[in-house]
């Protein structure tokens, strides 16, 4: 098969689909690869690099999208990018289609099979390709609370640690997946005073364990989040529904409860975001403002982390996108897991929580392969 690897548009998106380590892989099981000249510059990776391990470079990602059969990406495709779609190609890249419209009509036009990363599933009911991102963000989003704390952030001008004499800060974390836990390692770690809420009993037993009970554990209501953020210096968003819209847990009301200058750090924005005052920003004005709450909701936070993002997502896409290029859809008919990540398909949606957010008709994803 002939594989696509054009470079990321999207702002301040310096990940790439494929490193040379990953081309060398498929070009070891008999594949081409396409490389879009200077694709891999965000992660130090020459064109060079790619050709030394057997890519061939173009000069355009015109001239990706009409070489291959597959394209691999990151983030989801821009607009004009979609154009360039067509109906044989397969797209292999993070989608996020519950809260976008527009992207969703754009790959039903162009008639190409997408499967999303973030809908692949583990026969342990995991999501094993968004796994390392949602580690990724997790700690990130500790790291964005910090800075955005700081007074000439228009943040309370708090250190997230304190100092001896001085009180922490108190993080907040809605959500214990794996965003969440991540997040709170980093802010536990630094040395602030930790919250994880969340609706499962067995996971809050889980992190209370992980972290020797020197964190709160909270069942999530609407009571104990308002209780929680009344006193948080910074609270972090970490709820997912495997393609579906995320819930908006925390209301603009609420924004009246908390400190002024307070951060929320909204790492569910990907799939529409779990406050309701959140808003898409990107790496070159990452934050804004409502009612004196600061408000960080960048799409594409591990895209800060380029290196180590596109490294991991690597590691964990690749067997996956091996099968998809040794075995073309039959990849998706033979594993159910594979099948899972199935999103559209020549202009039918196949995903549950993707048709039910977009009020579109869904299709079981083997039907719509027949």
């Amino acid at each position: 098969m002939r594989i696509g690897v054009p470079k990321e548009i999207k702002n301040n998106e310096f990940r790439v689909g494929l490193t040379p380590g990953s081309v060398r892989e498929y070009i070891a099981h008999g594949h081409s690869v396409y490389v879009e000249n200077n694709a891999g510059a965000g992660i130090n990776a020459t064109d060079e690099a790619y050709t030394n391990a057997g890519a061939t470079i173009v000069e355009s990602a015109k001239e990706v999208f009409a070489q291959a059969d597959m394209i691999i990406k990151v983030k989801e495709p821009q607009p004009e990018e979609w154009a360039m779609l067509r109906e044989e190609h397969i797209l292999f890249t993070f989608l996020h289609l519950a809260p976008d419209p527009d992207q969703t009509k754009g790959l039903q036009d162009s008639g190409c099979s997408a499967v999303a990363y973030e809908t692949v599933t583990a026969p342990d009911g995991g999501l094993p390709l968004l796994a390392p991102m949602s580690e990724v963000a997790g700690r990130l989003s500790i790291q964005a609370a910090a800075t955005a704390l700081e007074k000439p952030q228009g943040g309370r001008g708090i250190l997230l640690g304190g100092v001896p004499g001085v009180a922490p800060a108190n993080i907040v974390v809605i959500g214990g997946g794996v965003v969440g836990t991540h997040a709170a390692k980093m802010a536990f770690g630094l040395g602030a005073n930790v919250t994880i809420l969340d609706r499962s009993l067995p996971r809050l037993r889980e992190l209370d364990d992980l972290f020797a009970s020197q964190v709160d554990t909270l069942y999530s209501t609407v009571n104990t989040i308002e209780q929680r953020i009344a006193t948080a210096d910074a609270v972090i968003g970490a709820v997912l529904i495997p393609g579906a819209s995320a819930p908006k847990l925390v209301s603009k009301q609420m924004l009246k409860l908390m400190k002024k200058h307070a951060v929320l750090v909204d790492v569910a924005i990907d799939q529409g975001g779990c406050f309701e005052t959140s808003n898409a920003t990107t790496h070159a004005d990452p934050t804004y403002v409502v009612d004196d709450i600061v408000h960080y909701c960048v799409a594409n936070m591990p895209g800060a982390v380029p290196l180590t993002s596109s490294q991991a997502l690597n590691n964990v896409t690749l067997p996956f996108g091996l099968q998809l290029a040794n075995k073309g859809l039959d990849a998706l008919r033979t594993n159910p897991h594979l099948l899972a990540g199935l999103n559209v398909h020549r202009g039918i949606i196949t995903n549950q929580g993707v048709a039910d957010a977009l009020a579109i008709d869904f299709t079981d994803p083997l039907e719509a392969l027949r």
